[in-house]
């Protein structure tokens, strides 16, 4: 029992030691890698064991300590800002997402326009539009050619009176003539029948 008191004595009195000397002493060894795990594993390789134990020099676990807190706030730092990105393009999405709505309702708008005619301030499809004028050309065509195919016959009809005119004014224009030639000839005999009468009375 007393033996064992003795070696505990001891094994405290050399972790005492230990701790004390490595904090008087400065640590000359250099880590080749800064990283947080190159130096957690530098660290235990440099650390001593004694009865399962480990031991640590101060020095190495502050600079640890000081790493791991650069890291963290270095992390934190980079969140924050990652942070404050996602929310500047979160609000850029939503504003390109407004201003595509804002074209696509434009464009519906334009579409809707092309495809409108406004005639005598009603508003027409395109497609009742050129159904409606295509019935109207169509419409007129066929009375055209009703009016050409009347205006013919009356043509014809004109033509065929005209003639017939024509050939009674020629027919009276002859009786006329007869008639002026046979009254110039009555009155020749009439004036020769006067002349002969006064010739007998004369006598």
């Amino acid at each position: 029992m007393q033996k064992i008191k003795q070696t505990l004595l001891f094994l405290v009195a050399m972790l005492f030691l230990n701790t004390a000397f490595a904090q008087v002493l400065p640590d000359t060894s250099k880590n080749t890698d800064p990283s947080l795990n190159g130096q957690y594993q530098f660290m235990l390789k440099k650390s001593k064991s004694l009865y399962g134990a480990r031991l640590i020099n101060p020095s190495r676990l502050t600079s640890l300590w000081k790493s791991v807190n650069d890291t963290l706030r270095k992390e934190r730092k980079q969140l924050q800002e990652a942070k404050q990105e996602i929310k500047a393009q979160s609000t850029n999405i939503a504003s390109l997402k407004g201003e595509v709505t804002g074209k696509e309702t434009s464009l519906a708008d334009a579409t809707a326009s092309v495809n409108e005619i406004k005639f005598l301030g009603i508003s027409f499809n395109k497609g009742t539009y050129n159904s409606i004028v295509w019935a109207i050309i169509i419409i007129l065509g066929a009375g055209l050619a009703v009016v050409i195919f009347q205006s013919g016959k009356y043509r014809k009809e004109a033509t065929y009176r005209t003639q017939l005119y024509q050939e009674v004014a020629d027919e009276f224009q002859a009786h006329k003539v007869k008639a002026k030639d046979k009254e110039m000839k009555l009155a020749r005999e009439l004036q020769d029948e006067r002349n002969k009468w006064d010739d007998a009375r004369g006598r």
